[in-house]
């Protein structure tokens, strides 16, 4: 079965990327955007957080390690998951049902089935990056284990991305919205940009302990830095295997609800 659903997620995954070279003056236009955006943000964290040494404790390094890893956990959701940005017009024309009918779980069309290269084409330089300023970080502060927590925390981090996703697809069988909710996610986690430190209460605790942005964005950074207690290193692996819990629970609760062509 697993070896089946490999093959279909390549399958699927081959013809997306004939469909991104179909348009190359976009591939190109797209692109540059997109490094244009992060070159613009990093120019700009350094201007603003060059100038004091310190900020909410933490060094200028340290933030770009932030943003850095902000950009790996978003490209690589991105990436996978950008079959759910088409999800509505299968439903409202009714063409989720020949979906239903294939004989493997909808999710290998509806969320993996579009894979987006064009991402991949970024996240590399943003991991060569990451690991050029983690190798800057100061000897004492760098260490096997929070180097391992750190991976284990961005897998965590796909886990909760992953949550979110299935949740939007759900909503769209609901709604028959995906646009909104996809774009509400994004500028959600966009704060994760940086620290949360940086925000005032109550706005750091919702969007760490209620939507938990600061878990998916700023963990991983904080456990590669020594700042994170293995109470919440706990919590954030507690809080990934319920959100996909529920998540799948939303799923299975609105495919009952389905009822073709827009119903």
């Amino acid at each position: 079965m697993i070896k089946k659903n490999l093959k279909l997620f390549y399958l699927y995954s081959r013809y997306s990327l004939k469909t991104i070279f179909q348009a190359r003056m976009g591939i190109i236009l797209f692109t540059l955007g997109k490094i244009i955006r992060f070159l613009f943000l990093l120019f700009l964290i350094y201007i603003v957080f060059s100038k004091t040494r310190l900020v909410k404790g933490y060094s200028l390094n340290q933030i770009i390690i932030f943003y850095l890893t902000y950009n790996i956990i978003d490209s690589f959701s991105q990436l996978l998951f950008r079959e759910v940005y088409r999800f509505r017009p299968q439903v409202v024309s009714g063409s989720f049902d020949l979906i239903l009918l294939k004989p493997h779980h909808p999710f290998l069309r509806i969320l993996v089935g579009g894979v987006d290269f064009l991402d991949l084409i970024l996240l590399i330089p943003y991991i060569f990056l990451t690991i050029y300023f983690i190798l800057q970080l100061p000897t004492s502060n760098l260490q096997l284990l929070s180097s391992i927590l750190y991976l284990f925390l961005i897998i965590n981090s796909l886990l909760i991305a992953t949550a979110f996703h299935i949740t939007v697809l759900a909503l769209a069988i609901l709604t028959t919205e995906v646009d909104h909710t996809i774009m509400i996610y994004r500028d959600m986690t966009g704060l994760g940009r940086f620290p949360l430190e940086i925000y005032k209460e109550p706005v750091r605790g919702i969007f760490t302990f209620i939507i938990p942005i600061g878990i998916m964005m700023t963990f991983p950074a904080k456990a590669l830095f020594n700042l994170l207690s293995w109470e919440f290193i706990l919590l954030s692996f507690v809080v990934s295997s319920l959100l996909l819990l529920f998540s799948f629970q939303l799923w299975n609760f609105a495919l009952k609800k389905y009822q073709s062509w827009g119903g």
